[in-house]
């Protein structure tokens, strides 16, 4: 039997992910020093772990409700009052799900029909594109630019917009980027998607990570904004929970409910043990955050520094934990780059070409390390900069 003629086209046509088949050259080899992942290097709270370790041990393992716990919905939408002053129903517009990329691909699903076009801003995070196109639409790519500070302009956002176009993807703060929206940012580009009657799905993620005192700001927080986004965020980088899987999205109740109805269907209920130490991070955690970004704070000053001193020109990051220094100079492409600096000095960072074709001349280098991982790993690539010079001089 010939097996891909059973398989789904709009399936077959997406590649796997670039970044995965690098992380798995990086995992075959021993004594990396790895800036690759997106992944916080400090160990989820002791608070938030102790009320995890305290519902098993009250053998708290059954199945929770297909929305999340009650106390869990009551806690995430208390939190976007007072961080952001939005306002949302616990009991109809929230739903937890098994991290935040769940609920971007259940977002997707539910606004988008076949044929329609999603329009998705570049360098970004891997999985929007592949998720537009097996849900049957179409992406459009919006090329963003360093000199723009990697932010979308109302201009380009125009220029992209069809009859067809749907839905647009706000990746803010930016992985790969680090770049963020600002609020004249938001309000120019709001007057545009209302002017289309689009829909917007926010992934606001790295909501809690930005830098030199600018504060995030959800474009449902934008006049006339809130009734067509969706507000996708989780507890993955804010408060080191990567492997918790525990993820939420916010929208008007109509979206909500069939957001919860594909949840019920495909996943029925996220982690039980994780919501719990989901309702302990919201109550709690503001410290643990304040920490964290402080010391991200630190790195992101270093690693930007550091690199704009070698030589590799780095737009300054204000969000995320990401720098994405140019690599232009070199000659090399970004995967030669990333390939050539992991065989010869053992350091791993990602492709920019990885996160979209605007991302080629660029590579991602995340600072979610710690200090002294991050200077021994400036060291080589300052080594792998000069060798570069002395291969091209020779």
């Amino acid at each position: 039997m010939n097996y891909s003629e059973k398989l789904t086209p709009s399936i077959q046509s997406v590649k796997p992910s670039g970044i995965r088949r690098f992380f798995d050259i990086v995992n075959e080899m021993d004594h990396v020093i790895s800036l690759s992942v997106g992944e916080p290097d400090f160990q989820t709270p002791w608070h938030v772990r102790q009320a995890g370790i305290a519902s098993l041990e009250a053998g708290k393992t059954w199945y929770t409700p297909n929305r999340g716990f009650k106390e869990l919905c009551l806690e995430i939408t208390k939190f976007y009052k007072r961080k952001y002053n939005l306002t949302y129903d616990p009991a109809t517009e929230c739903l937890v799900t098994v991290g935040g990329s769940e609920a971007i691909d259940n977002a997707i699903r539910c606004l988008v029909s076949v044929g329609d076009e999603v329009l998705i801003p570049q360098p970004s995070f891997v999985c929007y594109e592949p998720l537009t196109i097996m849900a049957g639409a179409t992406p459009v790519i919006i090329q963003t630019k360093a000199e723009n500070a990697f932010r979308l302009t109302p201009e380009q956002l125009e220029e992209k917009i069809t009859d067809k176009t749907r839905l647009l993807i706000l990746p803010y703060p930016n992985n790969p980027t680090g770049g963020i929206m600002e609020r004249e940012d938001l309000e120019a580009i709001a007057e545009v998607i209302k002017k289309h009657d689009l829909m917007v799905l926010s992934d606001e993620i790295y909501s809690e990570l930005t830098y030199e005192g600018k504060q995030h700001v959800s474009i449902a927080s934008i006049d006339g904004m809130w009734e067509r986004t969706v507000v996708i965020n989780g507890f993955s980088k804010s408060y080191a929970m990567t492997g918790w899987r525990l993820g939420y999205a916010l929208a008007p109740k109509e979206i909500c409910a069939m957001m919860v109805k594909l949840h019920q269907f495909c996943i029925m209920s996220a982690p039980t043990t994780a919501q719990y130490a989901a309702i302990e991070a919201l109550k709690n955690g503001d410290d643990d955050i304040e920490m964290m970004r402080g010391e991200y704070d630190m790195r992101r000053r270093f690693v930007v520094g550091s690199l704009n001193k070698m030589g590799l020109t780095c737009f300054n990051p204000e969000g995320a934990f990401y720098c994405f220094p140019c690599i232009k100079s070199t000659g090399l492409s970004s995967e030669e780059f990333c390939t050539r600096l992991l065989h010869s000095k053992h350091v791993a960072l990602v492709p920019g070409s990885a996160f979209g074709d605007c991302g080629e001349g660029y590579v991602r280098l995340s600072y979610s390390y710690s200090i002294k991982h991050l200077t021994r790993a400036m060291e080589l690539i300052k080594e792998f900069l000069k060798e570069l010079q002395d291969e091209s001089n020779s």
